[in-house]
């Protein structure tokens, strides 16, 4: 007997939670239907087909549905009902908050502007990084010029055959022109390229600990090249080197600076956050160094296409130096005197 009241009242209660979820929805299930319909109509890019009165309602709509959710839960309603709600809600979020631009849209934004004023926004983090890989090129210089064997520990071990101390200047010259030496400073190139692409990550990766291994790292990273430079330096061939590495180097050397910098940005705003609190001056600096970085992966892009081709196909010492400053003058004067008015 007591076993068919127990199932007497289990089924009871299962008919009054049916019940009770049938006329939640009967109650509310219009304003989902018109939510949901205004909400699919803007995915599919037809908000002009929305009437004035949907535009309005959809902010109201919206809270409604929170509120129904919220409900649904604690009642314990049923799992299809609270399935449907949630995904309802994510959908509308996007609508209601998040942006809808379009891939060309957020490009024209980005290179209309964007870009150049996230630059401008980080300048004295700029000077900073500029300074610590001025200082780094100047100490393997010297450090060199001291001491010839420093020029192996500053120079990876695969770029000591021919380009070592005493070396003739007929053989550093033959691996600055033509394609005699297959291994030449090509392999150098793609050397710089992949290892510059890798510390301009780091470089930003590591400024969340205020900056210093951001700075260690410019530094080390420019130790090796001011080596190099002293190396063709000592034969009277700097200005023919630094032609040849002109090319791509004036590109890939500004966006490690510009990486360098946005860590710096975000180190800095760790650690001075002025009179916002950490997470605001972090929310703040974050969104602005990540635009710079997506500038540094065009500008790395860039660097390797002219290195591929600019390198072989151009002998000329002056005009590698015009194409490589002409196209730094380019860089410079988008990121510093491109202003565009905001829309």
């Amino acid at each position: 007997m007591s076993e068919a009241v127990l199932q007497s009242s289990g089924e009871q209660a299962v008919a009054a939670a049916v019940l009770r979820s049938d006329r939640f929805r009967l109650e509310r299930e219009g304003d989902w239907q018109r939510l949901d319909a205004m909400v699919t109509a803007m995915e599919k890019g037809k908000l002009r087909k929305l009437s004035d009165d949907d535009v309005l309602a959809l902010p109201v709509l919206y809270r409604n549905l929170l509120s129904s959710l919220s409900i649904a839960r604690e009642s314990s309603l049923d799992a299809g009902l609270i399935a449907y709600l949630e995904s309802l809600t994510l959908r509308a979020y996007f609508m209601v908050y998040g942006t809808r631009t379009s891939l060309g849209g957020w490009c024209r934004s980005f290179f209309g502007g964007g870009l150049s004023r996230a630059v401008r926004a980080i300048w004295p983090d700029l000077l900073v990084a500029l300074a610590a890989m001025v200082a780094g090129a100047v100490l393997g210089f010297f450090l060199v010029d001291a001491d010839t064997d420093w020029y192996f520990r500053l120079v990876p071990a695969q770029f000591s055959d021919v380009r070592v101390p005493g070396a003739s200047r007929e053989a550093l010259l033959s691996t600055l022109f033509g394609e005699t030496d297959g291994d030449g400073l090509g392999v150098f190139a793609a050397y710089l390229f992949s290892n510059n692409a890798q510390v301009a990550i780091m470089a930003f990766a590591l400024g969340f600990a205020f900056g210093v291994p951001s700075i260690l790292l410019l530094v080390y990273n420019m130790v090796g090249l001011g080596a190099m430079v002293w190396l063709f330096a000592s034969r009277g061939l700097a200005v023919e080197f630094i032609g040849w590495l002109s090319i791509h180097g004036t590109t890939e050397l500004l966006a490690i600076l510009l990486a360098g910098a946005a860590g710096l940005h975000i180190g800095r705003a760790l650690g001075f956050p002025g009179q916002r609190s950490h997470m605001a001056a972090l929310s703040q600096a974050g969104r602005t160094a990540a635009q710079v970085m997506a500038g540094v992966v065009v500008m790395l892009i860039c660097a390797g296409l002219l290195e591929g081709f600019g390198r072989q196909l151009i002998q000329s010492t002056a005009i590698r130096y015009a194409i490589g400053y002409g196209i730094l003058a380019l860089w410079l004067a988008y990121f510093f005197a491109f202003r565009p008015r905001r829309s």
